[in-house]
């Protein structure tokens, strides 16, 4: 086999390979359940603000 067909192989093997993980990761992305914490009682007075 010539070297440009082993180059040639090599180099599809890899952008297939970063092609495949690159959707995984997105997939991953969108999978993420984001939560945000809850909000803060108006009467607590451990904030106390201009102290």
């Amino acid at each position: 086999m010539s070297t440009i067909m082993i180059v040639s192989t090599i180099s599809f093997v890899v952008v297939i390979l970063v092609l495949v993980l690159s959707l995984i990761t997105i997939k991953k992305g969108y999978a993420y359940k984001h939560q945000i914490d809850p909000l803060p009682e108006e009467g607590n007075d451990n904030n106390e603000k201009g102290t």
